[in-house]
């Protein structure tokens, strides 16, 4: 049986204001660890249009969580992003500037240096089957979550509205995840 899941709070985790003022980020995750990580989660605010810092080397996910989306031009490339939309894979080294649909917007990051991996936007009811060593996460931000190991009813874990949820795998399992609105995270480390 895998260790229990993570939970880390969005509402416990500080505003870290963005050097050009167009917004801020909440880091809620640095793994292993914040000065050398391979696996990085944040909800950041966009209030201003402006260009994302570069990240090389960094395979990006991003996702629109609240707000009516962005256009991302990313090197050259222009894609629109909402709540509606799946989540965008995209690389962190790329130039990519921003612009607000209408007003600002909340989004989720996804950074992976490293290492690969995937996010995928949920609601209702699935089936995710994870492997030994790969790093998992759910981050929940319509209603509760709940993550269900093996079918196991006992081995449950809920998942807040606005919590990151988050292991490293010890060993193959079978997850179900059943949620309003929730984002799933595996990276293969």
């Amino acid at each position: 049986m895998n260790k229990p899941w993570q939970l880390i709070d969005l509402n416990t985790v500080q505003l870290e204001p963005w050097r050009n003022g167009g917004g801020t980020t909440q880091a809620l995750l640095a793994w292993p660890s914040f000065d050398d990580w391979r696996v990085r989660c944040s909800v950041a605010t966009v209030a201003a249009a402006g260009p994302f810092s570069i990240f090389e080397g960094v395979q990006r996910w991003f996702a629109v969580l609240r707000g009516a989306g962005v256009i991302l031009n990313i090197a050259g490339q222009s894609t629109t992003q909402t709540q509606l939309s799946a989540p965008l894979n995209f690389d962190g080294g790329a130039a990519t500037d921003c612009t607000l649909i209408d007003g600002e917007t909340q989004d989720f990051n996804l950074m992976l240096r490293g290492c690969t991996g995937r996010m995928q936007a949920l609601s209702e009811r699935h089936t995710q089957h994870a492997q030994a060593g790969q790093w998992l996460a759910v981050y929940s931000h319509g209603h509760n979550t709940w993550i269900e190991q093996d079918g196991h009813g006992d081995h449950r874990t809920n998942v807040p509205a606005q919590h990151l949820a988050w292991l490293r795998c010890t060993e193959d399992c079978t997850l179900t995840i059943t949620t309003n609105q929730a984002l799933w995270m595996q990276a293969n480390l």
